[in-house]
């Protein structure tokens, strides 16, 4: 991807026709259309961020209504972990890029808008090393050559670099002196692994790695807590944005001091060092033996020690901390893409928690889980987007659901007509159905037409002690164009 300022090309993207948004792709990402890692590079972010907020909206309105989406200030360059596949062109040349969409033909890259700049550097470095030291690279289909992949990892706060190598094979010529010359050229780098990945897989990482230099992980800090991160540790991807999230996530949990808190997917403990400053107790669950092994690391060097992290699965735990009769406040959970499984959420009803917040990396395996969580007794309060994939059609999702009590709550059954119209208005004030006219038709409306809307829709209003001293005083009535805004609105927050 040739490097290029995002800034008038990308303004200029949106109602210009799809020619327009073709020529700006290419000025931006000359293999957009192969890569398939960055969907939306033709849409100015302003318009990513709308069209994320009202799919959410979409998802979630049998739920609640989001917040407003979270956006980045700088949304570029925000990947601090950089993958690169390696192979062959039909000279035999290396070359090294991203897979095609769905796909293993390999895309050649050089330097992404999406990726930090120094890993695509580093990446392009190493291809360059390649023929001096003989070593080539992985052929899928005939199994020869040796270099595999590349995976850069970066410390966005501490500037600290590791290099992964994945390898066919555990013997790698020269690699001392490949060392020497990949750091000549980068000094910057902090830590190289050599990793074995020798068999036939869409995995990039094997079992077996080897430190070659340096301490073998990197060190990152996230929200005054420093994180030890290794080659295969979960770590947000990107960080300026994660400590928002977090922010939020934290926000929503509520912890007073005193409260017992489960942090499941926990991966390298970030969430659940947090949540420790303010509560009683911490539980970390994670069934990555690496990544259990970073949180420990990570929790002795902040000096935690209200936190405790077990390997298992997250469910299975959770079923027997119940069977134990052990008690949890609040329950944080950072489930992968496809969602939590049906074992965990039944967990989560037998725990009983008070509140649970949900973080999500796609909405609607989100919108799934919480079908299954409100029918266990939760009911969703609130939720917000955080847009931590600028230029894809991603987006993370923080979600408070909080236990309703049997001796609190009651449903019972009404028929219609045993309900009163006018309690159609505690549904949405006259400023919140202001806001939303004014946001989705950019029309200003008056609390009169409003009124007119609702009259004719028959929502009774109540008695306006505001009436015009003379009886023959004239109202101006509703224009068309604000009617057909008012009553979308109406309908958008069920009072028709």
């Amino acid at each position: 991807m040739q490097k290029t300022e995002m800034g008038t090309e990308q303004k200029k993207v949106g109602n210009k026709g799809q020619k327009r948004a073709r020529n700006v792709s290419v000025s931006l990402c000359p293999v957009a259309g192969k890569c398939g890692g960055c969907q939306w590079i033709n849409r100015s972010y302003q318009e990513q961020l709308e069209a994320k907020e009202t799919e959410l909206r979409r998802l979630m309105e049998p739920y609640c209504r989001p917040e407003r989406m979270i956006g980045m200030d700088q949304p570029a360059h925000y990947r601090n972990k950089v993958h690169a596949a390696f192979g062959e062109d039909r000279r035999h040349n290396a070359i090294s890029g991203i897979y095609e969409e769905k796909s293993h033909r390999i895309v050649p890259v050089d330097s992404c808008y999406l990726e930090n700049e120094k890993a695509d550097e580093i990446i392009v470095t190493i291809r360059g090393l390649l023929k001096s030291f003989k070593i080539r690279p992985y052929n899928e289909d005939t199994g020869y050559g040796l270099l595999r992949h590349v995976l850069i990892r970066t410390g966005h706060a501490t500037g600290e670099i590791m290099v992964v190598l994945v390898l066919g094979s555990p013997i790698m010529p020269s690699k001392n002196n490949f060392v020497k010359a990949l750091l000549k050229i980068h000094p910057e780098i902090t830590t190289i692994v050599v990793n074995v990945n020798d068999r036939s897989t869409g995995m990039v990482l094997g079992d077996k790695g080897q430190v070659i230099y340096g301490k073998g992980y990197i060190e990152d800090v996230l929200c005054g807590k420093t994180f030890r991160i290794s080659p295969k540790s979960f770590y947000q991807v990107n960080p300026v944005q994660t400590e928002k999230l977090y922010r939020k996530a934290m926000e929503y949990a509520g912890i007073t001091g005193s409260e017992t808190v489960v942090d499941a997917y926990c991966g390298t403990g970030t969430i659940g060092m947090i949540a420790a400053e303010s509560a009683g107790r911490v539980i970390g669950v994670e069934l990555n033996p690496d990544a259990v092994r970073d949180a420990r690391s990570n929790a002795k060097q902040n000096g935690i020690s209200n936190i405790e992290f077990y390997r298992n699965d997250a469910g299975k735990f959770l079923v027997e901390m119940a069977e134990q009769g052990a008690m949890a406040d609040v329950v944080l959970m950072d489930p992968p893409r496809s969602g939590s499984s049906e074992a965990f959420l039944n967990a989560v009803g037998r725990l009983s928690p008070r509140r649970v917040v949900y973080i999500s990396c796609n909405p609607e395996t989100l919108v799934r889980d919480l079908k299954v969580l409100t029918k266990k007794g939760y009911l969703v309060e609130k939720c917000v987007g955080v847009d931590m994939f600028p230029f894809t059609e991603h987006v993370e999702t923080v979600c408070l659901l909080s236990k309703l009590h049997s001796d609190q709550h009651i449903e019972v059954e009404l028929q219609m007509d045993e309900l009163d119209l006018t309690s159609a208005e505690s549904k949405a004030t006259y400023e919140e159905i202001k806001d939303y006219v004014l946001e989705h038709s950019g029309l200003k409306v008056s609390s009169l037409y409003i009124a007119q809307v609702k009259e004719k829709c028959g929502i009774i209003e109540r008695v306006n002690y505001n009436l015009p001293k003379s009886e023959n005083s004239r109202q101006s009535k509703c224009p068309p164009e604000k009617e057909a805004a008012i009553r979308e609105a109406l309908g958008y927050f069920h009072m028709i």
